[in-house]
């Protein structure tokens, strides 16, 4: 077995700054994932105390008819967590449904929130529009509340987002006021803690890499998967033959060129000779493909290494953080509780 979070039964006296972030696992980590989170996710666990969540509650609002996929998809997301750099010593990792408390708190929540100020999410209209769905169901409309449930039942004081989650955090921000302002100041209003990063482009020249439209690059896809997904790859649409002038600006390829070829050098010589007619789409390709297995590899053989150490890693690592989660939530929701006069007869 590898290290794991230390398990401990009572909440720590807090020294840091608290983080909450997380994903639903509905598919493989990205290179997008990568970019928008990941990356910095390594970063922070070394300043703050972080609690990375395993969303599969909030799975549930557009994933109905693929829960046969969740328990592997479950296990790639922490995988692909501690592939990348995710140390489970110094960082919680937890699944959402093992902190059954998360959902008591949703409820008390959305007695806060009326249903026009939930329908103003702008990433609602997004994600239906994404999944082709006519209308939401509550659970839909509601996780928003939900994630505000996440966040605020560990205190966390900041969560990493893209800009697109943006007024998601002022939605909790806006829940965890009015919490305190109305019962007792139980509640942290966290901040956003936005990457300077842009956001990665999909494979297909969309705006974002996306699992549910299929143009991503996974982290622990195979050499050769990533070599046919980028000879697939969005270009410059006006381009005809190799030897037009091309454009650089907003082409999908240079911009992953610009995010994962270290070769600064090779990529400003590509981008050069790209303007001027002199290389065509395959080469730049190719040396695009070669790029990202470099980077990739060091990813996919730690995920190996994992498991060759501690074939139940995911387990493990799982159990241990919902339970010290599972304290910090307990511990939150009796104080909620009590705030609201709920604990009639005492504990």
């Amino acid at each position: 077995m590898t290290a794991v979070a230390t398990k401990r039964s009572e909440p720590e006296k807090r020294t840091r700054k608290r983080i909450l972030t997380g994903d639903r696992p509905t598919g493989p980590l990205h290179l997008g994932h990568y970019v928008g989170t990941l990356a910095n996710r390594v970063r922070l666990q070394d300043q703050y105390e972080t609690f990375i969540l395993v969303a599969d509650y909030h799975m549930l609002t557009t994933r109905l008819d693929e829960l046969g996929e969740i328990e592997q998809n479950i296990r790639e997301d922490v995988l692909g967590n501690l592939a990348i750099g995710i140390d489970p010593s110094k960082t919680t990792i937890y699944l959402q449904s093992l902190v059954p408390e998360v959902t008591e708190l949703f409820l008390y929540f959305a007695m806060l929130v009326t249903v026009p100020r939930a329908e103003r999410i702008p990433t609602l209209k997004e994600k239906m529009r994404e999944q082709n769905i006519a209308q939401p169901s509550y659970g839909l409309l509601g996780y928003p509340i939900l994630q505000a449930a996440d966040i605020l039942m560990v205190k966390g004081d900041l969560v990493p987002v893209g800009k697109d989650q943006q007024s998601h955090i002022e939605l909790t921000r806006e829940i965890a006021r009015t919490f305190n302002e109305t019962f007792a100041p139980v509640f942290p209003v966290p901040e956003g803690l936005i990457p300077e990063v842009g956001v990665l482009p999909g494979t297909d020249g969309q705006a974002k890499m996306s699992r549910s439209i299929g143009n991503t690059v996974n982290l622990f896809d195979d050499p050769k998967t990533v070599e046919e997904k980028v000879m697939r790859m969005y270009t410059d649409p006006t381009r005809v033959h190799p030897t037009d002038p091309g454009h650089v600006e907003g082409n999908p390829v240079f911009t992953y060129h610009d995010f994962f070829n270290p070769n600064k050098a090779e990529v400003e010589e590509l981008k050069d000779r790209y303007r001027k007619g002199k290389v065509g789409d395959v080469e730049v390709k190719k040396r695009l493909a070669t790029a990202l297995n470099a980077f990739l590899e060091p990813v996919r053989e730690r995920r190996a290494a994992l498991l060759r150490k501690s074939p139940r890693i995911v387990e493990d690592v799982l159990r241990e953080g919902s339970e010290r989660a599972r304290v910090e939530a307990r511990q939150t929701l009796h104080e909620a509780r009590a705030a609201m006069r709920l604990d009639y007869f005492g504990e």
